[in-house]
């Protein structure tokens, strides 16, 4: 079983910054890729960016070049660095494992203009 929690969200204007982290607890040996995704009010959940066990990262195109995936493997923990924040991003943020699949409660990001 593993315990996702994230944290990190909160309220900025358009522009601005905020650092997502999704610590991961309990057996984490089923864990190999990571990744986050959002959901906006009356949409559906979608793909923001993964990280592998390789280091390798991939980004949806609407936030390529502004968002930035990382991981702390000593301490499990993974993060999401969002840059030039758009009123667009806001939504519930939530980060995923694979191939065991588990799901964080999420943060809420919310992005005036």
């Amino acid at each position: 079983q593993v315990l996702l929690v994230e944290s990190g969200g909160g309220s900025v204007q358009a522009g601005g910054s905020l650092r997502l982290s999704c610590a991961a607890y309990g057996s984490t040996y089923c864990i190999y890729h990571m990744s986050w995704y959002r959901q906006a009010p009356g949409k559906e959940r979608e793909f923001v960016s993964a990280i592998n066990e390789f280091g390798i990262t991939t980004y949806a195109n609407s936030v390529k070049g502004r968002f930035t995936i990382s991981q702390d493997k000593a301490k499990n923990t993974l993060y999401l660095q969002m840059n030039s924040l758009k009123p667009e991003d806001t939504a519930m943020y939530y980060c995923k494992t694979t191939p065991c699949e588990y799901w964080g409660q999420g943060t809420q990001v919310t992005v005036s203009s």
